[in-house]
């Protein structure tokens, strides 16, 4: 694979010693960001700061009237993937098998999203989820990195 001509040569060693890193911190958001969303969607917590749904009976009335049935079994693959899958993808712990439902949960919602409400992220659209099931696809298809618990304990996800 060819790679990039550097924009300053002489700082290689640095962008070298710091790629690992700034995909660990990719990783990490990438998992975390699922985890408050679901607190609020799921559990009720930050109240107001999106929309009416806060129970999983909610998530799963949700599920049943845009057309994902049976909505209860949509509900609770999105609770599992929030609070399972996606904390193990933000610690890089069978970080490509984890990645995969937060993709199809991402990947689904950007295609909801963009169905019923347009592009643009402030208006509840495809932009938002898009970029974070890009971003979850990433670590599907190339896995934990150097600075994950993969790694550290010598899994080959």
């Amino acid at each position: 694979m060819n790679q990039t001509p550097l924009l300053v040569p002489a700082l290689g060693t640095v962008y070298a010693a710091l790629a690992p890193w700034a995909e660990a911190l990719l990783r990490f958001f990438v998992g975390f960001a699922m985890i408050p969303h679901g607190m609020r969607m799921c559990l009720g917590y930050f109240p107001g700061t999106g929309g009416p749904i806060n129970t999983v009976q909610g998530v799963a009335g949700l599920y049943d009237r845009k057309g994902f049935k049976p909505g209860w079994l949509w509900a609770y693959g999105t609770v599992l993937t929030q609070f399972f899958a996606a904390p193990c993808v933000a610690l890089g712990l069978f970080t490509r098998p984890m990645a995969l439902p937060l993709f199809l949960l991402l990947a689904l919602s950007a295609h909801d999203h963009g169905k019923f409400d347009g592009w643009f992220w402030n208006r509840m659209g495809f932009e938002y989820p898009a970029m974070w099931a890009i971003g979850a696809l990433y670590f599907l298809i190339n896995g934990g990195g150097l600075i994950s618990l993969d790694h550290l304990l010598g899994f080959a996800f």
